[in-house]
């Protein structure tokens, strides 16, 4: 008999974890997340933080955000990716990189009231599991999953007391695994798995050393060093990345996956950063080296009945284009709103489904992504003629051309130039970040066609209240106060929300009619002149897409749930209507 009940249990504290026992703590459902480790991250994995998990941490409460900002380098800093011989020696060529470039920054000014910053995991994870103890999560270190059995009612889990070596069961109604790549819940639900683990090989070496004297004059998170025997296994190249500015480091470099994994011990990391930061006497603090593969896997089922998995356990990739913890805390932020309305009885069983139909595409995205562009490094090695073979004098000669005068020389440079700039698709690819839109049972779309993209969608954010797509961020102005606001300050927390205008007041009237019915709590809004909030710049009149008769349902995810364009003959039917499908009543 389980000694303990839950209604959620959560194995992992990582990205993915945390912050959905943080989310369902702030929804009022009592959760329990456990973890194998005796703490959190030990070191700083992932740390690209995109505009939409910012907007996550935002929602849980502006003092998470602003815990997040502390913590994090912010935009600035995170800078323009350097492409190096070493940092020391001759620099190669920059781009400018997550929304540095004044246009590139202007698009992440007018996406999102949140800013990307890098904040590695070593500070994300505290945060957000700190978030989930206050409010109410329950939580144990130290303490394994084993093994699961679902009934029609509920999930047993046995689990093992790692001080004690005691094994015991916790009965819950659901069963989350965000237990990481290697995920023994997805293997227990045997979640098919497309694609292949273990493609190439990489070693992380941690350290501490002053280089402020490389950097601080070009200031960036990544540092790339093109040097002879870069382009084994890895990431593409050796890595100098900023853990902290400027004097905390982690290098990434290859190894041939067909071979044992070298002993990375003091000397080896020694000699690995003095290599590629080019200082035959440099000192490093060695503070931890570890060997890792480089995945290119997804899962295309993220559920089995009551049981789901999320994070790593779900999207297999390298660290490229910064996605996987970004990924793993939406993923948490897509299914959490869904487990409270139908834990709290507001929603049938059936919504929980459209967690697999929103998310799996994204899992498969990513991974597609992240992969393709360990592979748009090749014409940077290309231009350089690092490519085919070990000879490493010639490979010298090569790069050493691209100083030559006359027709070849040119060439080489503007193919060099091209190579970088082509990085954007990793390195500030702000529709990869921004652009998910979902189709599901949770969305109605009445038939309203998807608009196309009129830019690059890997490339560029194109907002759009079409049902599926997270509503645009806009300013509107408090009447009372002229302080601003963002629409996606607006909703979420929770809720539903209903947007309208002057002349939609039926539709809010029906809102409230509905959430009496439904016995769920909706927010709704009326933005127009004389009204709480004022559209006086008229960015939200351009962004809503509809009439000022109109709706929009705002689901608590922020993702459009429906639009109505105008006014109908019988608004209360008509959200009835729209509200029982999308939660599966």
């Amino acid at each position: 008999m389980a000694e303990i009940t839950t209604d959620v249990l959560i194995i992992g504290t990582g990205p993915a974890g945390a912050s959905a026992a943080a989310l369902l703590s702030s929804y009022g459902v009592e959760n329990m997340v456990v973890n194998r480790y005796r703490w959190l991250a030990n070191t700083p994995r992932a740390h690209i933080t995109n505009q939409r998990t910012m907007e996550v941490l935002r929602d849980l409460g502006y003092e998470v955000e602003a815990e997040a900002y502390l913590h994090a380098t912010e935009q600035d800093l995170m800078g323009e990716n350097v492409f190096c011989e070493s940092l020391a020696g001759e620099e190669i060529g920059r781009m400018k990189s997550w929304g540095k470039h004044p246009l590139s920054r202007a698009a992440h000014q007018l996406a999102s009231p949140c800013f990307m910053n890098d904040l590695p995991q070593t500070f994300m994870e505290p945060i957000l599991y700190s978030t989930a103890c206050k409010r109410g999560s329950q939580s144990r270190m130290s303490t394994e999953y084993l093994s699961h059995e679902q009934d029609d009612d509920g999930v047993t889990t046995t689990l093992l007391d790692r001080l004690s070596g005691r094994e015991y069961q916790v009965r819950s109604k659901y069963l989350i695994g965000a237990d990481g790549g290697n995920s023994l819940v997805a293997e227990h639900i045997d979640t098919p798995i497309e694609g292949k683990m273990g493609v190439g090989g990489s070693m992380n070496i941690l350290f501490r050393a002053d280089l402020s004297k490389y950097v601080a004059h070009r200031p960036s998170v990544l540092y790339w060093v093109m040097q002879p025997g870069a382009d084994v296994g890895g990431i593409g190249m050796g890595l100098v990345r900023m853990i902290r500015p400027w004097n905390e480091w982690l290098i990434v470099w290859g190894y041939d996956i067909n071979a044992p994994a070298p002993v990375v011990d003091a000397e080896f990391a020694t000699g690995v950063a003095r290599q590629l930061v080019g200082d035959p006497a440099l000192e490093i603090e060695l503070l931890s080296a570890n060997t890792w593969t480089v995945n290119d896997a997804y899962a295309t089922q993220l559920s089995n009945g009551r049981v789901f998995i999320m994070g790593d356990a779900a999207h297999r990739h390298p660290p490229s284009n910064g996605l996987g913890s970004n990924t793993s805390i939406q993923d948490a932020f897509n299914l959490c709103w869904k487990l409270a309305s139908v834990l709290k009885g507001q929603a049938g069983a059936k919504l929980l489904e459209s967690y697999n139909a929103e998310r799996a595409p994204v899992a498969r995205q990513i991974v597609t992504r992240a992969n393709q562009s360990i592979g748009e490094f090749g014409p940077i090695f290309e231009a350089l003629g690092m490519t085919g073979g070990t000879d490493i004098e010639r490979i010298r000669a090569s790069m050493e051309a691209r100083c030559h005068p006359g027709p070849e020389g040119e060439a080489q440079r503007s193919a060099i130039r091209d190579a970088i700039a082509f990085k954007k698709y990793e390195f500030d690819a702000h529709g990869v970040e921004m652009n998910q839109r979902y189709s599901s049972g949770a969305v109605v779309h009445d038939d309203q066609p998807a608009p196309g993209f009129d830019r690059d969608p890997e490339l560029h954010y194109q907002p759009t209240t079409w049902p599926g797509a997270r509503l645009p961020h806009v300013w509107v102005f408090d009447h009372d106060t002229g302080e601003k606001i963002s629409t996606l300050d607006l909703c979420g927390r929770g809720r539903f929300t209903l947007l309208t205008g002057i002349g939609g007041e039926a539709w809010a009237s029906a809102a409230t009619q509905a959430g009496h019915a439904l016995g769920i709590d909706i927010t709704t809004h009326i933005i127009g002149p004389r009204q709480p909030y004022v559209d006086h710049v008229g960015d939200w009149a351009r962004a809503s897409e509809i009439s000022d008769t109109g709706c929009i349902l705002v689901r608590p995810d922020h993702h459009v749930a429906w639009r109505a364009a105008e006014m109908t003959a019988d608004p209360e039917a008509e959200l009835m209507r729209v509200l029982n499908t999308v939660l599966a009543r």
